[in-house]
């Protein structure tokens, strides 16, 4: 009798606790009963339609659309979500097949079908909205359907790399009667099929999402609802959640916050800080154009006396890796090509180099970097650069900054000798830390003109879809950009989630693109 009054009154309790607390409770196996959790981010869309998206606004797309393949935490090849299995049907890597999971369905009631698929691919080729995803479909020529459940994508050229073009949230399907074939929608709705639906938005503020009854793909939610709230500033973020008004955070945290809340002091009782090796990059580029940046002296003198370490330890606290290649740490096929060359930063040799080719004055150069586009520590990240390498007296620099749109025209007309970029990829694989800067279409705005890398390298990958079987094709790529010094590597960043001591899943919550996988978090306890 005792026995069934406590198990009585401990019911009761829980029940009470679950009314007032609003949140549920887990198991061990961490499931969950009425969860609801609150995230902090200052990446907010741009747009709610893929086919304009190449930005952050894939952070909210992953979680509200579906694509054929995704990238199931931990890995970091692209496995099926709404299509049941997919495959190359031929050896040479140009006709890739997806068969879609049964009974798939848009939040509107219509049928995820073939035809959705196609109307779906084929939109954001036919729109080829500015600054969109379409270029990311370079290798596609068309979209076969085969009864209302098989796909075939035939390819113009061979192009391994297409299974993970798929998994991008660029690549979401849409439903065909809510998404017009020859324009973007714009009505501030969407119509998915993925883990959550979109309940209500408001650009800029906040996203309010419930799970969706109807999904069948791979994402386990261990959540109920997500609201995602929008900051402009990082600072107010964080005090959003030691105020807790948010459970977590999500990108925007600057160095110093983060070394702020790692301290559980001044407020940051009962918070923790989950790390991750990000695989953002950023790096210098050298413009052809100009006399000083043509010359090869010049560029691997530079080389030899760029302190990464000294780099990341003062401006970014840690909160940076030093980066050593242009493929990063964590993605396959990645070396330390500049190391193993120019090894620890040395001014006699970069003397030497200069003095060989008859350079005996300080070489005088303008270094540019954008002002609104990847943080406000890019900024005293240049000033350090300036001053190592003025330290040795062997140069004479200065700076030069725009925002982000003049920025990019002037690189683009090729006007800065030298300038700082970043890079976000779009998918984990090496291809996309090389081809994207090689070519007459560098996305740098400054032809790099290889002919091993652009018509033999790649071309080899790209025909092999077993990609561990590539990595000795990128590796004297690696090699040849260490060769060339085009583009100089400075370092990669690192990803961190904040949240409360009683928010569980930070460390699974960011797929191989840094893509926030909200269904990941839950609430570990109510009291």
């Amino acid at each position: 009798m005792f026995y069934r009054a406590s198990l009585q009154a401990a019911a009761a309790l829980a029940s009470f606790s679950l009314l007032v607390g609003g949140c549920g409770l887990l198991s061990e196996s961490g499931s969950e009963t009425d969860q609801k959790i609150s995230v902090g981010t200052t990446s907010s869309p741009s747009t709610l339609d893929p086919a304009a998206a190449w930005d952050g606004s894939w952070e909210l797309m992953r979680n509200i659309y579906q694509t054929l393949m995704s990238f199931p935490t931990g890995s970091t090849s692209p496995e099926p979500d709404a299509a049941d299995s997919c495959v190359f049907t031929d050896s040479t890597s140009m006709a890739y097949r997806c068969t879609l999971r049964k009974n798939l369905k848009f939040s509107n009631g219509e049928k995820l079908d073939a035809r959705a698929v196609k109307h779906s691919i084929d939109r954001v080729v036919d729109i080829h909205f500015k600054g969109g995803p379409a270029g990311m479909l370079g290798s596609l020529d068309r979209v076969e359907t085969k009864g209302d459940d098989t796909v075939v994508f035939h390819l113009n050229k061979p192009d391994a790399t297409f299974p993970f073009i798929l998994a991008t949230p660029a690549m979401s399907l849409v439903a065909p009667g809510d998404y017009p074939k020859d324009k973007i929608r714009d009505d501030g709705k969407v119509t998915g099929s993925g883990p959550y639906l979109l309940d209500a938005y408001e650009p800029g503020v906040t996203a309010e999402m419930t799970k969706n009854p109807d999904y069948r793909g791979f994402a386990n939610r261990k959540n109920d609802a997500v609201t995602i709230r929008y900051f402009e500033k990082s600072a107010d973020m964080v005090n959003a959640l030691k105020a807790k008004e948010i459970d977590a955070t999500y990108r925007g945290l600057t160095a110093e916050e983060v070394i702020g809340l790692e301290d559980k002091k001044d407020g940051n009782e009962g918070l923790q800080i989950t790390e991750t090796v990000g695989a953002d990059i950023r790096f210098l580029v050298f413009n052809p154009k100009d006399p000083a940046a043509a010359n090869p002296a010049v560029r691997k003198a530079i080389a030899h006396i760029v302190d990464r370490d000294a780099l990341v330890a003062k401006v970014y606290r840690g909160t940076a890796e030093p980066l050593y290649s242009m493929v990063p740490k964590g993605i396959a096929g990645h070396t330390t090509s500049f190391f193993d060359t120019f090894g620890d930063p040395d001014v006699g040799k970069a003397k030497n180099l200069l003095t060989s080719a008859g350079i005996t004055e300080p070489v005088k150069m303008t270094f540019w970097y954008t002002t609104d586009r990847y943080g406000s520590s890019t900024q005293p990240e240049f000033e350090e650069l300036e001053r190592q390498l003025e330290k040795t007296g062997l140069f004479d620099i200065t700076l030069e900054s725009a925002p982000w749109k003049s920025f990019q025209e002037g690189f683009t007309r090729g006007d800065y000798p030298v300038f700082g970029r970043g890079w976000f990829p779009d998918f984990p694989d090496p291809d996309n830390f090389i081809a994207p800067f090689v070519g007459e279409e560098s996305v740098t705005g400054t032809p790099y003109r290889n002919k091993e890398i652009t018509q033999q390298l790649i071309p080899a990958t790209r025909q092999k879809s077993d990609r561990a079987a590539v990595s000795r094709q990128f590796e004297r790529a690696q090699q040849i950009l260490v060769e060339d010094v085009r583009l100089l590597p400075l370092w990669q960043g690192k990803l961190y989630v904040a949240s409360g001591e009683d928010i569980g899943g930070g460390e699974r919550a960011l797929d191989p693109q840094t893509v926030m996988q909200m269904w990941e978090l839950y609430r570990k306890t109510s009291w």
